[in-house]
């Protein structure tokens, strides 16, 4: 089936012919559907904290940040920021000159307050003399989304979202990866004030995210008294998957095979490369100005200070069991922290003998461990909390997609459309086992996962498989633990209108 130049691709990738099989298996067969038992809420599963239990978690936090661990804020920051001009690439593509829809009209009605308005003012005068208000009173509107989108502009429609002006200030306007820095040292600096930031990016952006650091980091340091230190990594070119045809053969472009990127579960191998014990992770989008900080950085605390304080009992308990001094009472007590704090129950341990319950006890708890943000349900499109039944019996908690769950069962249906919270990619991962060795991170995925979906090439159709996503599939096999946090700490920007919530 591989012609020399295919198996000279897969090389170059790192990819193996097994590897593709498997991926074309998956084309026929398809993925199964979630068992899930119960949208995750406050009365199941998601942990609403008293003012009491925030202190005690605050101060948990307070101290790991002053042992000798590593604490890594991990940013994906790939991502294109064309989605986020969807509506005015289709007003440039439009035969109308003139806004029309309440998309548009909203655009330009307060285009002054974007952060990036003056260098776009700029970019108008050097492109036709005029600036955005000469060009708009002209009724030239197309004008000035062209100096905005296009490369002889700002090249908006190119850039990654984390290289745009999102926030104005005093000083100055600041782009989503400066205010990362700032979250950076808000709550993510360990002993002596060192701050660890490491960002996913595309290998043609990776030299300006490089620039535009070494043009701003220093005077943050400075002003937070941190030490940053922040790294790099690209998506790798092995979790790559191969595209199929109709009938479910390898999609060939030109004679040569079509591979695409694998979607943010591939990043699971950029997570497992970092050498930390704790990591924060965080969408490149989901940034608020200073003025707004505050409730993200007493909640980002707040959570990994329930992180730790579980991981801590948890490394108690496995070493205990280590020991082989320990009584029934206590098998019977570390069970119901398996079943009560990190809410993984699986009925069969009522049959299971002393010694094989202890087995299990500590293979459930030797395993990566996340602290997740939930926000109440706000009708966003994307993932939500649930309380799942896994291939190996036990019902545990997890992060799904509408695509991972049987829509065609009402039953199924309702629990997904009346779930009282979503997901806001808020975590915060424990990635070292009790003896200080990490985790291999890629044993803890469910390969079953997975997502195919409907994409074409010059204008031929063809299946597209997408990895088990890195929040939902790609830690399917770690404790999971779910915490309420305010809405104020979620402010995405899926659309350029999004920056105006913030202004």
């Amino acid at each position: 089936m591989y012609l020399p130049k295919d198996k000279a691709l897969l090389a170059g990738k790192g990819i193996s012919e097994a590897q593709i099989d498997e991926q074309l298996k998956c084309f026929q067969t398809g993925f199964p559907f979630l068992k899930i038992e119960a949208a995750a809420s406050t009365e199941k599963g998601i942990l609403r904290l008293t003012d009491e239990q925030q202190e005690e978690y605050l101060s948990a936090w307070s101290a790991y940040t002053r042992t000798d661990k590593t604490i890594v804020k991990f940013v994906p920051a790939s991502g294109a920021a064309s989605r986020m001009f969807k509506d005015l690439f289709e007003f440039l593509g439009s035969d109308r000159d003139a806004p029309a829809t309440a998309f548009e009209q909203t655009f330009f009605d307060h285009i002054t307050l974007f952060a990036f308005y003056d260098e776009l003012n700029v970019a108008c005068i050097k492109a036709s003399g005029k600036d955005i208000a000469g060009l708009t009173g002209d009724g030239n509107y197309k004008a000035v989304v062209s100096a905005l989108l296009d490369k002889a502009g700002l090249n908006y429609g190119s850039l990654p979202k984390g290289l745009l002006k999102f926030y104005t200030y005093e000083a100055g306007s600041r782009t989503p990866v400066e205010e990362h820095l700032v979250e950076g040292a808000l709550y993510a600096t360990g002993k002596n004030g060192k701050s660890n930031i490491h960002f996913t990016v595309s290998a043609e952006h990776c030299e300006l995210f490089r620039v535009l650091l070494e043009q701003k980091a220093d005077a943050f340091a400075a002003a937070y008294g941190v030490d940053y230190h922040v790294t790099f990594s690209e998506q790798k070119p092995s979790t790559d998957t191969i595209a199929a045809d109709k009938d479910n053969r390898p999609f060939r472009d030109d004679g040569k095979l079509l591979f695409r990127p694998g979607g943010h579960g591939a990043l699971i191998e950029n997570l497992n490369d970092l050498d930390a014990d704790i990591v924060f992770i965080k969408n490149i989008d989901n940034v608020v100005p200073d003025r707004l900080k505050a409730d993200t950085v007493r909640y980002k605390k707040l959570i990994a200070g329930v992180l730790v304080t579980l991981q801590k009992q948890a490394f108690e308990y496995l070493e205990l069991l280590d020991s082989g001094s320990y009584t029934y009472d206590q098998v019977i007590e570390i069970l119901q922290f398996l079943q009560k704090k990190l809410f993984c129950k699986n009925p069969e341990t009522k049959n299971l003998e002393d010694a094989e319950l202890a087995l299990y006890l500590k293979k459930k708890l030797n395993r990566p461990m996340r602290v997740c943000g939930m926000v109440k349900n706000v009708g966003e499109p994307g993932g939500g909390p649930f309380l799942t039944r896994n291939p190996d019996g036990t019902v545990s908690l997890q992060i799904l997609e509408s695509s991972q769950i049987d829509m065609s069962d009402p039953a199924k249906k309702e629990m997904f459309e009346k779930g009282t919270h979503f997901n806001p990619v808020d975590l915060v991962c424990a990635v070292r086992n009790y003896k200080g060795q990490k985790f291999d991170l890629t044993r803890h995925v469910d390969k079953e996962t997975g997502f195919i979906s409907s994409k074409s090439k010059n204008g031929q159709e063809l299946k597209a498989l997408e990895l088990p996503g890195l929040w939902n599939g790609a830690m399917s096999d770690w404790n999971t633990v779910f915490v309420e946090v305010p809405l104020s700490t979620f402010s995405p920007v899926k659309t350029v209108n999004d920056l105006l919530r913030c202004v």
